[in-house]
């Protein structure tokens, strides 16, 4: 961060350069096989906080951006549907229910 750089005294500035480390570093431990060194609890914790952060900035902002980095080919269609199988699972859901709560994104609702 640049001393002019308006997060510098954000609380939270940190978190935009922490993410760009956790990014590099899974992709890093992937590659080599070495998922298995960081803990499943880390794993959830970090999924938790990005599905929160997510969702309070689509439904609070009311518009969406893309959930994942680059043009949607660092995570396989594979680790996708793993990841979202596990969270229907984790509240119990099925994907009729998530059938049901899709929806538009925001932005394309708007009137032209």
């Amino acid at each position: 961060m640049s001393a002019s750089d308006p997060l510098k005294n954000d609380p939270y500035g940190w978190i935009d350069e922490a993410a760009r480390a956790i990014d590099e570093a899974s992709v890093a431990l992937v590659a080599g096989g070495e998922a298995a060194r960081v803990s499943d609890e880390a794993v959830a914790q970090l999924m938790t906080a990005a599905i929160r952060l997510y969702a309070a900035k689509s439904d609070g902002e009311e518009r969406t951006f893309s959930p994942l980095t680059g043009r949607g080919d660092r995570v396989s269609a594979t680790e996708l549907l793993t990841a979202v199988s596990e969270l229907l699972r984790a509240q119990h859901l099925s994907p009729m229910e998530l059938a049901l709560w899709f929806r538009h994104r925001p932005d394309e609702m708007k009137a032209p």
